[in-house]
């Protein structure tokens, strides 16, 4: 083996500080390719169930929160995403994309918090957009959004009151 190349590999494993160094590196890097894996295959997914609700290209899925039950016209669920757009500009996002995919604007309320309610074939979808504040917009002027999506079908609760044989005997 070369002596330069030899050397080149075995002086990191020697020392342990530039081993976890080079450790860490490599971890960050494949967390990287991971997301953006993440990012792509829900996107396909809310693409697929969700094909008429449209969504900022520039948003990101945040995992945790995001839930969707159902299948055709019966999805609910909840979304929620991260965008680098202020709440305004998302605002017009939607107010256009949404009507012209079908979505009726039935309910608004616009403050620092933005909450919009459409409706489409008996469901409905609640978003709600409030400003993320991050120390880059505090710097620059400029912040973004965190948005939150509530899909709601008609359907989705058949019982009203599930917990009602749990209920406990009222003593009279």
């Amino acid at each position: 083996m070369n002596f330069f190349l030899k050397n080149a590999i075995l002086k990191p494993m020697k020392n342990p500080l530039l081993a976890v160094f080079f450790s860490h590196i490599l971890f960050l890097s494949s967390c990287a390719l991971v997301t953006d894996e993440y990012q792509d295959n829900q996107r396909k997914v809310i693409a697929y169930l969700l094909e008429d609700l449209p969504l900022p290209d520039n948003a990101e899925i945040i995992k945790a929160p995001t839930v969707l039950l159902g299948t055709g016209e019966a999805i609910s669920g909840r979304i929620t995403l991260t965008s680098n757009m202020s709440p305004a500009e998302n605002l017009i996002f939607y107010g256009t994309e949404s009507l012209s995919t079908g979505w009726e604007l039935i309910s608004s309320k616009v403050g620092e918090q933005i909450t919009l309610v459409y409706s489409k074939n008996g469901r409905f979808a609640t978003i709600t957009l409030s400003p993320k504040e991050t120390m880059q917009g505090f710097i620059t002027g400029d912040y973004g959004s965190d948005i939150d999506i509530a899909i709601v079908h008609p359907d989705a609760i058949g019982v009203q009151n599930p917990y009602d044989e749990f209920s406990p005997e009222i003593q009279e």
